[in-house]
């Protein structure tokens, strides 16, 4: 492992150059992977470790929409596509890509094919962590190993698809075989990662469920409306707020961010821009860290999981997140956006095809 300098802390990460794939590939050569789940992460995973050269199958619901899906990618059935407990069965890395809620429902169908030398994968720490409200107990004789890119499964195909690879994490909550984090470290260099970091099972899920309802989505996208109301109410044309709210930072500020960090971005601009987001930004920091404890304290204790499950459990739940995922859609901020989208000179949509 590669020793880097994070901030001043010195943290171990496995980069692609000391476990390249050759080496995944053989650590993995008598292995098949079964990727249960085609949704978000499994298309991407189960795709990049199929063009990688690794032995997968797929296990979906015969005549479900994910199953037509799979087969549209070139799964076929009764050869790399198979119902369910077929695919558990066969497989001896089973990669559990489904929902947490979906995790929690299906593991009395899965845990009887979990036999002693499997591996059982995960790309989120949940259904572990919260195992007394998941009821999700492997068996003790089998590897339970965790890699996590930190990003969407379209992230994921994307960066695969253009020669790059995206940050994960890695992790072993159990190691029958001697042999977990070996077989962590393959699947995820598999599944397309630039480099992985070592975390634990519970830390993945802390971390996650925080960056989720913070910034990654939720306070991003509450910041977002509050400064377009703001300027709505001032006068402002829709164009113009979405402009200095959306646009501006995500297609301009945020790849120099990106690029070289933050300090260079506030290098790149103007010196009315620089010293008003200094001295703003204690003010945000001090307005939004008492926030960020209570989002932090709500995960740790487990009230956020549970508020998970109860809600995605529910029967009538995809149809109320297509309500409210509605209204965010036909707000006037984000029908602003979409207007302001087809007026870039290149647009930069997210083709389907792209899983292909």
């Amino acid at each position: 492992m590669a020793q880097i300098n994070f901030g001043g802390t010195l943290e171990e990460v496995v980069t692609r150059e000391e476990f390249p794939m050759e080496k995944a590939l053989d650590v993995l050569k008598d292995e098949t992977i079964a990727i249960i789940g085609y949704g978000v992460q499994g298309p991407a995973q189960a795709l990049n470790l199929r063009d990688n050269g690794f032995n997968v199958i797929v296990g979906q619901r015969k005549g479900s929409k994910t199953w037509d899906k799979a087969v549209s990618h070139g799964w076929v059935p009764g050869e790399t596509l198979f119902e369910i407990e077929e695919a558990v069965r066969q497989g001896t890395v089973i990669e559990y890509l489904l929902s947490d809620a979906g995790q929690i429902t299906l593991w009395p169908t899965i845990k009887p094919h979990l036999t002693a030398g499997k591996t059982l994968y995960f790309s989120h720490g949940f259904g572990i962590t919260f195992k007394e409200k998941t009821g999700i107990v492997p068996p003790a004789d089998i590897d339970v190993v965790l890699a996590a890119p930190k990003g969407s499964g379209t992230s994921v195909r994307r960066l695969f698809q253009q020669g790059k690879g995206i940050n994960s994490s890695y992790a072993v909550f159990q190691n029958a075989t001697g042999k977990a984090e070996e077989r962590a470290i393959a699947l995820g260099i598999g599944v397309g990662s630039g480099y992985l970091f070592k975390t634990d099972f519970k830390k993945e899920v802390y971390s996650d469920l925080t960056g989720e309802r913070g910034t990654l989505m939720g306070a991003i996208a509450g910041i977002f409306e509050a400064q377009y109301e703001v300027l709505r109410s001032k006068g402002h044309s829709p164009s113009e707020a979405f402009n200095e709210t959306v646009e501006e930072l995500t297609q301009s500020l945020m790849p120099l961010v990106a690029e070289n960090g933050m300090d260079w971005m506030y290098a790149n601009c103007s010196t009315t821009a620089q010293r008003g987001a200094l001295d703003w930004k204690k003010k945000f920091k001090a307005a939004t860290l008492p926030v960020f404890k209570e989002l932090y304290d709500s995960v740790e204790s487990g009230a956020e999981a549970q508020r998970t499950i109860d809600k995605c459990s529910q029967p009538d739940y995809r149809e109320k997140l297509g309500e409210e995922l509605k209204e965010l859609r036909e707000s006037e901020l984000w029908q602003a956006g979409a207007a302001v989208r087809q007026l870039r000179p290149e647009k930069a949509t997210v083709e389907a095809s792209m899983l292909d």
